[in-house]
């Protein structure tokens, strides 16, 4: 491919594209905004540490943070040992006081974690006798009653199958028992409250992903969850069109195993750590692949539900350490880059009422919604090392264009724009089908 990209560079030839929207796309999905059908989240860490987080998160600042991105989710711990106390009292402790401001603080849908064994209970970690499951189910009943003017959304346990690796009773038998345990207890409490299975960390081969999917686990949840990360592979394999590309993979599992191609999946962690080690990436990476990443996300919006970023600020200061540099924001809160990638990309599709991925040539990537105000067209390289650049070939004198995290805009009529990793961003007032000319960049 790049023999072929350098020849067409001395050539100078440009590629004549028509993007616009299929009639089968408009139909197929809702006319309902992005944002009322599907959630954009963060990660944050306010249900463990106790009264004073080590890892600095503090809900006045997080919850501004939060407001800041404009997103509408935020995904946390709710730490079974930490909500029961002794003599089986249920409720929020002083342990618990940052997750309860939060949740409290209606900034955004509380997506809340149901994990974790309890000291006074035996074998619960995990629950794998029918007492085990009985008390932890009694547990989510509480938890769910205690929020649920809040309408949460709970996920069962974190990151079962990595556990397994080391612990057999993280079987995926047991898995589906506490699942079968869990789902009517907080239905019951909570009947509006989505119960989401899987949390599953990363699985090669997806071994352990098909026995939890075989197990009939699906009956008793209304969506299943998977994390995403590449940031330790090949450096051409940190991209976000990697994460999409394994995402689509297990949808296809998740569709084959429900018999509904529409069964509700959320990716409840992604994210790129910023640590200088082999494994991180620059912040200008990260914030790209964020904000790739929420503009496609809009084109799957039939059966992807939601997206948690991780996280939303560092968790510590050690720059070589990689669980310290996932977030948009740094440790004393400053934003990375990240931030308004995120905030923009986001703010830039959220109105949308469909879109449709369109793959032009080189790689290059190219996202079409449309919105009430028109057509809203995000475009980016795949490929981090080749840029390109586009024109209108279509009259559209009100057409603009900018990019994540530069409030300026310029008229994009008789000019050509830059294609780089981060999303060239276009507005264009028509409802019909816009005309590029795509070449390498000069």
């Amino acid at each position: 491919m790049q023999s072929t990209l350098k020849s067409a560079t001395r050539q100078t030839v440009a590629w004549l594209i028509t993007i616009g929207l299929s009639t089968s796309c408009a139909l197929a999905q809702t006319a309902q905004p992005l944002d009322s059908r599907f959630l954009l989240g963060v990660g944050t860490h306010q249900g463990l540490g106790g009264p004073i987080s080590s890892r600095g998160y503090v809900p006045s600042t997080n919850i501004g943070q939060i407001k800041e991105l404009g997103i509408n989710a935020f995904r946390d711990d709710f730490p079974w040992s930490d909500f029961e106390q002794g003599g089986g009292r249920m409720g929020f402790t002083p342990q618990l006081g940052r997750l309860d401001a939060q949740i409290k603080s209606g900034v955004a849908r509380p997506f809340l974690i149901l994990a974790f064994g309890h000291h006074l209970v035996p074998n619960s970690m995990p629950p794998s006798t029918d007492e085990a499951r009985r008390r932890f189910a009694a547990y989510a009943s509480a938890a769910a009653r205690s929020v649920a003017a809040q309408r949460p959304i709970f996920e069962l346990w974190n990151e079962w199958n990595l556990a397994a690796k080391k612990d057999a009773a993280f079987s995926a038998e047991n898995y589906l028992a506490l699942a079968k345990a869990v789902q009517p207890a907080v239905k019951q409490a909570a009947p509006g409250a989505p119960l989401v299975v899987g949390a599953i960390g990363d699985d090669p081969g997806w071994s352990w992903t098909a026995r939890m999917l075989q197990s009939g686990v699906l009956q008793y949840a209304d969506g299943v969850s998977i994390h995403l990360y590449n940031f330790c592979m090949g450096p051409s394999k940190r991209t976000s069109a990697e994460v999409v590309d394994r995402l689509t993979a297990f949808h296809r599992m998740v569709s084959q195993a429900s018999g509904n191609p529409t069964f509700p999946i959320y990716v409840t962690e992604a994210g790129w750590p910023t640590a200088t080690n082999k494994c991180g990436v620059d912040e200008q990476a990260e914030a790209d692949n964020m904000a790739q990443l929420v503009l496609w996300a809009s084109t799957a919006s039939s059966w992807l539900r939601g997206i948690w970023l991780y996280e939303l600020r560092d968790s510590g200061t050690d720059t070589t350490n990689l669980e310290h540099n996932f977030g948009l924001y740094r440790f004393d809160n400053s934003p990375k880059r990240a931030a308004c990638a995120v905030r923009d990309a986001w703010a830039f599709i959220r109105s949308s009422t469909s879109a449709q991925e369109k793959k032009l040539p080189g790689g290059v990537v190219s996202i079409v919604a449309s919105t009430p105000a028109g057509q809203r067209i995000a475009i980016w390289s795949g490929d981090p090392g080749q840029r390109y650049q586009v024109r209108l070939r279509t009259s559209a004198p009100d057409a603009t264009y900018g990019s994540p995290c530069d409030a300026a805009t310029q008229p994009a009529s008789d000019v050509w724009m830059r294609v780089s990793s981060t999303p060239l961003l276009i507005s264009a007032k028509t409802s019909g089908a816009v005309d590029f000319d795509v070449r390498p960049e000069r």
